[in-house]
């Protein structure tokens, strides 16, 4: 049975009308893994509502960082929108999920699959020095409708330039209109990429390994993925293709999956 814990809002960033992020402090330091997930609630009609969301920041931050978007008639998001600094809330103990990097075969190349605020739990990683040890080259691919809803693309910017050619991340923009120009600010040339459409798509069509310079193979490769769950459900059917099996303790693969929704 989870316990819970009061939490007190230190940052409320309003990113736009729908996404936020949320930075928090707790009463007493709270253990996770990066990758894993936690409840946040809040009481409403005296009863106790409480969603899951991934953690954005790493383990050694003990300040919390949760990303979300509000979704219509959402009796929570739409709560949490509207908290401001020195507001409380409740977040679970024990935390949740599998997807962490103990948990994960041995590769040279580790493809990190995100849309939306599925970001949260690969910024979390991206943060530990664990996965710089474990992985030669991190790929993070992140698809969101606009360019304007890469939200944290300030943050990958410096891993790119903390990490240098270890780094690559390419941003999928589905319903961008083609003429729309998308503003980096200066990166070295493998740290950025940019396709408009789905990531399903450009990974069928070779589109996203060509811009990202680095081939997806069964053999060198480790892939996680997170996000809306039709993109989870093809993604596994075209890596099911070319040869990569789920990432099971009993059987290890090459494809670990989240899912908490």
């Amino acid at each position: 049975m989870a316990q819970w814990q009061s939490g007190v809002v230190q940052q409320h960033i309003h990113w736009d009308e729908t996404f936020h992020s949320l930075q928090i402090t707790t009463t007493s330091p709270l253990a996770f893994k990066a990758g894993q997930y936690t409840r946040v609630g809040l009481e409403i009609d005296g009863g106790l509502v409480a969603r899951p969301y991934s953690f954005v920041n790493p383990p050694t931050e003990p300040q919390l960082e949760f990303y979300f978007n509000t979704v219509p008639d959402g009796p929570l998001s739409n709560r949490l929108a509207q908290l401001e600094i020195g507001d409380s809330l409740e977040i679970a103990t024990p935390v949740a999920g599998f997807m962490v990097l103990d948990e994960l075969p041995q590769g040279r190349d580790l493809w990190l699959f995100a849309t939306g605020t599925a970001i949260g739990p690969y910024l979390s990683m991206l943060g530990c020095e664990e996965l710089w040890r474990q992985f030669d080259r991190v790929l993070l691919v992140w698809g969101t409708p606009f360019n304007h809803q890469q939200h944290y693309a300030p943050v990958l910017h410096q891993f790119a330039e903390r990490h240098g050619d270890r780094f690559r991340w390419l941003a999928c923009l589905s319903r961008e209109p083609l003429a729309e120009t998308f503003d980096t600010p200066s990166l070295p040339d493998s740290a950025a990429r940019l396709i408009y459409g789905r990531m399903t798509t450009a990974l069928e069509d070779g589109q996203l390994e060509q811009q990202l310079g680095v081939q997806l193979a069964v053999d060198i490769s480790q892939v996680l993925l997170c996000g809306n769950p039709a993109m989870v459900k093809e993604m596994l059917l075209i890596l099911k293709r070319r040869g990569l099996t789920k990432n099971l303790r009993r059987n290890p693969g090459q494809v670990t999956v989240e899912r908490y929704w």
